[in-house]
């Protein structure tokens, strides 16, 4: 499966993930469901996966954990937001 194709996958998984809980739950809330629809899709999944950090050559520990890590190769980064502000960024 190509990226665009898993990428679809993962976005439709989303989407039946806010069909069947709506809004309003905490970020963790939907990262747990997000992860069980992607494994009852066949996916392989990682969950708050450590992200060591160097810092001008010295190993700094964790530096951060990726919400998802969906087949080795798609990174996902869980929001819960109320509104949807509009982009400040302008096109040139």
């Amino acid at each position: 499966m190509d990226e665009k194709d898993l990428s679809g996958e993962v976005i439709g998984a989303a989407i039946e993930v806010h069909r069947l809980l709506g809004p309003g739950l905490l970020e963790s809330a939907y990262e747990l469901a997000l992860e069980r629809e992607l494994l009852l899709r066949g996916f392989a999944v990682k969950r708050q996966k450590p992200v060591p950090l160097e810092y001008k050559g010295v190993a700094l520990g964790d530096g951060f954990r990726l919400d998802l890590l969906v087949a080795d190769r798609l990174l996902l980064e869980i929001k819960a937001v109320d509104v949807l502000l509009p982009s400040t960024r302008r096109s040139c």
